[in-house]
């Protein structure tokens, strides 16, 4: 799946001094469209899908801080609260809303918590497998006492801290790292995903743009049952998309979709946890009538 245009431009908007990136798809005269993107990935992830849809839209793909060409946080701290006021200073100073998103995974779980909090703000939504931790995993956490957590969480960023960036001796070998993260992509997906995804290093290596702190998460988020009340507060159509050999836990099987007024579930055979990458057409096709109805 080659790209063969000039793409988007470069934009910057600043957020808590720090000094954000976003790519702007043009066609400002379109209803607006942002593009979120998940946890170590950068808004070049969203390029086909953009590529696609950009007749329609205006199409606002931003790097979420710590990610892509985004300032990396002065504390090597990433919570939510701040990838949230991230989106709403974006939506904010662009006079976006009403806009209409498409979001995936940590992207998916900012969108959505934003539009519980902004409801009038947000048109539609698409999260591909953005509710975050399954409510297993969230009960096993919630079960260690805080002093625990708060431990371990210290002892990740010293360990993260103490730990290099890793540099790839060429571009193939990073391609190659890219290629083991996810046996569905194709050969040209992984290239452009991972030529727009490092950087080159004084000394000729390759390094991930993304900061390695956000691997962590601080012990502390906003509580189960508020974020649960936050969906239930959403009002826009929302399309929630699962890959069925995705890692991710089925929302409607562990309870989460009763938790939204107006929200249904796609899932995806054949597809991961990135069904925008691992089944394009298909998702595509869904997120379009979606979209259009």
């Amino acid at each position: 799946m080659p790209l063969t245009s000039q793409g988007p431009t470069s934009r910057i908007f600043f957020s808590q001094r720090l000094r954000l990136h976003y790519a702007d798809w043009g066609n400002p005269q379109a209803p607006p469209l942002l593009l979120l993107h998940g946890g170590r990935d950068h808004c070049r992830n969203w390029d086909w899908v953009a590529r696609r849809l950009e007749k329609d839209w205006h199409i606002i793909a931003p790097d979420l801080r710590g990610h892509g060409d985004s300032q990396w946080s002065t504390t090597g701290v990433y919570g939510m609260e701040g990838y949230i006021y991230d989106l709403a200073q974006l939506v904010d100073q662009q006079k976006l809303a009403p806009l209409t998103i498409i979001a995936h995974s940590l992207g998916g779980n900012i969108a959505l918590r934003y539009t519980g909090l902004y409801p009038e703000k947000v048109k539609k939504i698409v999260a591909i497998e953005g509710l975050g931790l399954s409510p297993k995993l969230l009960s096993e956490r919630a079960s260690k006492p805080f002093d625990e957590r708060m431990r371990k969480w210290i002892d990740d960023q010293r360990g993260l801290a103490a730990r290099l960036p890793r540099r790839y001796p060429t571009l193939e070998d990073a391609f190659k790292r890219m290629r083991d993260e996810n046996k569905h992509l194709s050969e040209a997906q992984a290239r452009h995903l991972t030529q727009h995804g490092v950087n080159q290093n004084e000394d000729g290596t390759y390094s991930w743009k993304f900061d390695n702190y956000v691997r962590t998460f601080p012990p502390i988020d906003m509580q189960i049952p508020d974020v649960e009340a936050l969906w239930a507060r959403i009002t826009c159509p929302t399309l929630l998309v699962y890959g069925k050999e995705s890692w991710a836990s089925n929302p409607e099987e562990d309870g989460r979709l009763a938790h939204f007024k107006s929200a249904r579930l796609a899932m995806f055979e054949g597809a991961g946890h990135w069904v925008h990458h691992d089944k394009l057409d298909e998702f595509l096709r869904i997120t379009t009538e979606f979209l259009n109805n």
